[in-house]
């Protein structure tokens, strides 16, 4: 394959693809213990230290990260004085959730409509892939121009601070001169996008408790203390009647200077019902890139099926608030909780427990790196330039790489265009989108590699 363009060698790679996201799709990778056996994660971590090993990768490590999980490491050295490079990706996925909405088996990869489909295709199992097809078309073009760091993390997905904390205590492990996060994805099918900001994420649980034990609805209801009912109010506490948030202290006018949402593009993307309409004020990139966003994710209570006539003694909630760059993550899980506090009714008896945090991101578009990445997505998209979006999701891990390597450049890319359905079920990624974005990234090395030469 050596001396055919680079877009060429990718296609002719492309098969070799589909087989190894095949593979690591069929692991139940999912980070959660307590639901999915944790032989799943290791299996599926083992995998990636294999693949990283066969591309020629030295010092390739399990990493015990402190929250029990593991990522895997590997270095892959280049010309001598070429700069470092270190890519990202994550092989934990979320849970299917109901998986009779799946057409197909969820750790089953499925091709479907030109998609393939199954948990983790896009998020974030189909970054690897995309960091592997690139790194093998410049082995094909006569080599890797750069020295490379590979980190895939293990518990992205939990928020629950593993690989920063073990890079906070090793520092010298991730050092590079910039890095590519590949977990994020284009604005819209087909147009080059990178990210430029990421919304931070704290997530809590609130437990109230009103009662020794649940009572009677007929003997007590109307005067017995309902924990359901008052953690149902005090819910409704965190929004405005138009669906804003509402976290008392919380800034809620921020407004998103660049690309645009239109609102009927965003009602098709989130498959909005007919006739139900959006929340909050503002226009869509305000609310989901600039805006800080509480969602209730959880609510442990009866279910319907076999519920008796009870007045309940105890509910428990998970909160995720979502925090726009320019304000502290630290900051707003305070005054969520202040919140909490203030607004719980009838003074039932109220905790709250933080169980994951991550920091807002912004990247410096005005770094050489973009330059190099704008000239890698002009090539593999003939006919469109680079484009810059938010995103409302979070990872965690950029602001501690940020704080580590303050001089390094941050770019993020990824396969998580709207009609992956990420998070949902029937996630896809779309194999035309794969092999353009490692077309991309494979350009952008070679770019990035030329321009610190000069």
């Amino acid at each position: 394959m050596t001396g055919q363009p680079i877009s060429e060698t990718v296609a002719s790679l492309m098969p070799r693809a589909k087989a190894e996201l095949t593979e690591l799709v069929a692991f139940q990778s999912v980070a959660d213990p307590a639901v999915y056996p944790k032989s799943e994660c290791e299996a599926a971590a083992a995998w990636v230290a294999g693949a990283l090993r066969t591309e020629g990768f030295q010092d390739v490590a399990l990493l015990d990260t402190p929250d029990g999980t593991q990522s895997v490491y590997g270095f892959l050295p280049g010309p001598a004085g070429a700069p470092t490079v270190l890519l990202y990706a994550h092989y934990d996925v979320q849970p299917p959730l109901d998986e009779s909405a799946w057409l197909s088996p969820p750790f089953e990869l499925t091709e479907r409509d030109g998609r393939w489909f199954g948990r983790g295709t896009a998020d974030c199992k189909g970054g690897f892939i995309m960091h592997l097809l690139a790194l093998r078309a410049l082995k094909a073009d006569g080599g890797v121009p750069v020295s490379v760091k590979v980190i895939v993390e293990g518990s992205e997905e939990q928020g629950t601070g593993g690989l920063e904390r073990y890079a906070q205590a090793h520092p010298e492990l991730l050092a590079a001169d910039t890095i590519v996060i590949g977990d994020t994805g284009n604005f819209r099918l087909g147009l080059p996008t990178v990210t430029s900001t990421l919304r931070g994420m704290t997530m809590l649980r609130v437990q109230l408790d009103t009662l020794e034990g649940n009572l009677h609805s007929g003997q007590f209801g109307g005067a017995a203390p309902d924990a359901l009912a008052a953690m149902i109010q005090l819910l409704a506490s965190l929004r405005a009647e138009d669906g804003s948030t509402t976290v008392d202290g919380l800034t809620t006018d921020t407004r998103w200077d660049g690309l645009q949402y239109p609102q009927e593009e965003f009602r098709k993307d989130a498959k909005v019902l007919d006739g139900v309409g959006l929340i909050g004020t503002g226009t869509v990139a305000d609310r989901i890139w600039a805006r800080p966003a509480v969602t209730v994710i959880g609510i442990d209570c009866p279910a319907v099926v076999g519920a008796t006539p009870s007045v309940q003694a105890s509910a428990r909630a998970q909160i995720s608030l979502r925090v726009p760059p320019g304000r502290n993550t630290d900051e707003a899980t305070k005054l969520l909780t202040a919140h909490l506090l203030a607004h719980t009714p009838w003074g039932a008896k109220v905790s709250v427990e933080q169980v994951g945090q991550g920091q807002p991101f912004r990247a410096d578009l005005t770094s050489p790196a973009y330059t190099a990445m704008a000239d890698a997505m002009r090539a593999a998209y003939p006919g469109q330039e680079m484009q810059s979006s938010g995103m409302g999701g979070s990872i965690p891990l950029c602001n501690t790489l940020a704080d580590l390597y303050p001089d390094a450049e941050i770019l993020l890319i990824g396969l998580s265009e709207p009609e992956a359905q990420i998070h949902a079920a029937n996630e896809s990624v779309s194999p035309e989108e794969l092999e353009r974005l490692s077309v991309t990234e494979a350009l952008f090395l070679r770019n990035y590699a030329a321009s610190k030469a000069v």
